[in-house]
Parts: structure tokens; sequence; C-alpha cells
């Protein structure tokens, strides 16, 4: 019985937005787990911090800033160039999440979070195809949004339209660059159990986060992903847990 080959992810370099915590920060921990240097960047110094200590400074470099300016995602990939001398993966992780009917968040609050889910998106995309048309054989976009990209509930609509959006940029993407040796791919994990949930009514510690996914879940459904051969590439993954509703 043939199986199929997996591709070793041991010194590849990924870059990772939204690294300080959840999905992001597991993320950092699975791939370097699997031999792969990454670079993250977030707003909290200290919680980036957290990670170099862990992992080392010869397997991380951190990037501090806001995934809203363009600069801070090109800094991110430079860094990740400077320090190992190419850029294989882009995770763009980055995200928030805010909920209510459309009449019960501030403006403020929901300019932030379309220009963090949607906008951030973009720029770190944009950032991970210079570099990747800079070097040989392409590379990989991981785009973390979610199910509410295919079915918003009713308390979240602006957000599940920024999530709709990342749908559509990725399926876009995937057909402008698969010719080029850049697979795109869209992880879409049902409600998990970090601070983005834990600030929908949620408090850390509450029976209701057991039921949802870890972010350990999700961060083996990204390395599963990159550990394909690249003759593959996965479009969408849909995660629930066994609790949840579909």
């Amino acid at each position: 019985m043939s199986h199929a080959i997996t591709r070793s992810l041991d010194g590849t370099v990924v870059a990772i937005t939204g690294a300080s915590a959840g999905i992001g920060a597991a993320c950092a921990y699975s791939l370097v787990g699997a031999g792969a240097r990454v670079a993250v960047s977030a707003r909290r110094e200290d919680r980036l911090a957290k990670i170099v200590s862990d992992l080392g400074e010869d397997k991380v470099v951190p990037v501090v800033g806001d995934v809203r300016d363009p600069g801070l995602n090109d800094a991110l990939v430079k860094a990740a160039v400077d320090k190992w001398g190419r850029l294989d993966t882009m995770v763009a992780n980055a995200g928030i999440g805010a909920y209510g009917g459309i009449l019960d968040l501030d403006d403020d609050t929901l300019t932030e979070m379309v220009e963090i889910n949607y906008l951030g998106t973009v720029w770190s995309v944009r950032s991970a195809v210079k570099q990747f048309r800079s070097q040989d054989g392409g590379g990989d976009i991981i785009i973390v949004s979610s199910v509410a990209g295919f079915r918003g509930g009713a308390d979240e609509a602006v957000y599940a339209g920024t999530k709709h959006a990342q749908v559509g940029l990725a399926g876009s993407l995937d057909r402008e660059l698969r010719a080029e040796g850049t697979r795109v791919t869209l992880i879409c994990p049902a409600g998990t159990a970090t601070e983005f949930a834990i600030g929908a009514g949620r408090t850390e510690g509450s029976p209701d986060l057991d039921a949802y996914l870890r972010p350990e879940d999700v961060a083996h459904a990204i390395r599963v992903v990159l550990e394909q051969p690249r003759s593959v590439r996965t479009t969408v993954w849909q995660l629930w847990s066994t609790e949840q509703q579909s």
C-alpha cells in the first residue's frame, strides 16, 4: 500500500501576523516544532517576547506593529528574509471580532474590525507575493478566515462581511497565483477558545468554551496543509469541533 509523501517543513521560513495569542501563537509553536523558522508580528511586544524566549532567537524573529499598516507587513517579510534568506509561507492570521446587531457597535469599532480583518489580510498578501516573485519556487499563503465567511450569524453581520471578503479574496488569488507556484489556502474555523471568543461575552474558563475548537486544532490544520507535497493544494478547509453545530 502506497502512502502520500509529505513535505518536510524543516528549515522553511514562515511569517505569521496576529501571532501574540490564540491561533497565531499556536501556529508559531506548531510550525517551529515541525522545524520551521518563524517571523511573528503583533501589537503586543511582551507577548512576542515570550514566544522568542520559549522557542529561541535562532528560530523566531519578532516585529511589533499594526497589521493595518502596509509597512508593518513589509517589515515582517524583510525581517524573515534578513535572518533566513527567503520566505516560504505567509500566514495572514490577524483578526478581531465584534458581535452585536447592525446598530449596536460604534463607528470606530466597526472601522477597526474591517481594516484589520480585510485590509490587514490584503497588505500581508501583497508583502508576501512581492517576496515570492523575487525568489524561486513560489510559496504558500494561508488566510485564517472563519466559517462565518460562508454563513454569518444574526449577531455578526459586519464581522461575517469581513470574512466573506477574505473568502472572495482567496478564491481570486488562487486563480491568479497558482501558475507561478503559489498555493492559497483558506482556513475557516468555527468558534475557537481564544481571547477573540472570550471578548464575545464569555470569560476565561467559561464552560461555554469547552465545546469550542482549541487554537492548537487550527494550528494543526495549517501544518497539515503546508506539509502536503507541492503537487497538491487545499483551497478551503472548514473546521468544527464535534460539539459545534454547523
